[in-house]
């Protein structure tokens, strides 16, 4: 026969620690309104220790009127080493803070069918990455009793906040470069992955924005993430003197076939990245690329914090992403 094991309680922690369960709610819920001594804190965490104890989140919720978790759904774009870096320094943030993270994959799910399912977690902030949330998804998630919903993209969504992320300004960094690096014939790469065509195809945009007029030619190069792809478009290279790549996994990609190719970097074509990856660095030629500066984790948590404390106010935008140059030997 199987005994049963009986789950440890608010009250079995206020009788170990010696005080009451509003006590051990104050201390566990990080409460700041009440002063409860550091004493007293530490005998409640080390009494929920010993006995195994775990707040009960949908009670905690409850009490509250709202959860602790804020919601970050799957980008539908690869996440890089850039990316992955920044989602893990904003979760580290948010848990300091005492949210509860969540990472949704909703795979198959778009736009308000996305809202929807993550509406039923109910949680009381989501940031929605690129364009996965229109205005009706948005209203969708504040009518579950989302406090905040946060936008990080190109473009603003009506009812939403924006973190507004200017990859036109990447194209139009890499281009002023090789320009500025004396190259007329330049080819923008633009993913044949059609999920990168958030960021891509504002990138493109950006190269075309900053040449204009001043006589040198930007070509949209479609390019697929393979070694297949990238031997065949060395293989017919269309008398580009510059490329810039999307992204330096891009542009290792395509270097590594034009050299096999014969091509001489920099010397018949420059080539140039975004993001600064540490691998840029230890090829030969050494990868010139554009560094993208990202909010930092602790940034944005404060910022969700704040915006979950201080409901009413207009939706507000705020542009978070920087860019610069770093020249190699590649360009």
């Amino acid at each position: 026969m199987v005994q049963k094991t009986n789950t440890p309680t608010s009250a079995d922690v206020a009788r170990l620690a010696g005080v009451s369960r509003a006590t051990v709610s104050y201390v566990l819920n990080n409460t700041h309104a009440v002063r409860i001594s550091e004493p007293t804190r530490r005998r409640v965490h080390e009494a929920a220790r010993e006995l195994g104890y775990v707040p009960h989140a949908a009670a905690r919720s409850l009490r509250a009127g709202h959860s602790r978790t804020v919601l970050m759904p799957a980008p539908a774009i690869p996440a890089g080493p850039l990316h992955s870096a920044f989602l893990s320094e904003v979760q580290g943030a948010l848990g300091r803070l005492d949210y509860t993270v969540v990472q949704y994959g909703s795979v198959g799910l778009e736009g308000d069918e996305a809202a929807r399912a993550w509406a039923e977690l109910r949680p009381v902030a989501v940031l929605v990455p690129g364009a996965g949330c229109g205005p009706r998804g948005v209203a969708i998630l504040k009518r579950s009793g989302a406090r905040a919903v946060v936008t990080l993209g190109p473009e603003r969504v009506e009812g939403a906040h924006a973190l507004l992320m200017d990859h036109d300004a990447v194209g139009r960094c890499a281009a002023t470069h090789l320009y500025e690096r004396g190259r007329r014939r330049i080819g923008v790469v633009v993913p044949a992955e059609g999920a990168l065509d958030t960021c891509s195809r504002p990138r493109l945009a950006g190269a075309r924005q900053a040449l204009h007029g001043t006589g040198a030619t930007v070509s949209e190069v479609p390019l697929a993430y393979t070694e297949r792809s990238a031997v065949r478009l060395a293989a017919r290279w269309p008398g580009l003197d510059a490329v810039f790549a999307y992204n330096d996994e891009y542009a290792m990609l395509l270097m590594r076939a034009l050299q096999d190719e014969g091509l001489r970097i920099p010397e018949d074509v420059a080539v140039i990245g975004a993001d600064d990856l540490m691998l840029g660095r230890l090829l030969r030629p050494r990868l010139s690329t554009v560094r993208i500066e990202l909010p930092s984790g602790r940034y944005l948590a404060a910022l969700v914090d704040r915006l979950v404390r201080e409901t009413g106010g207009e939706p507000e935008v705020h542009r978070v992403l920087g860019v610069s140059v770093v020249h190699r030997d590649s360009t």
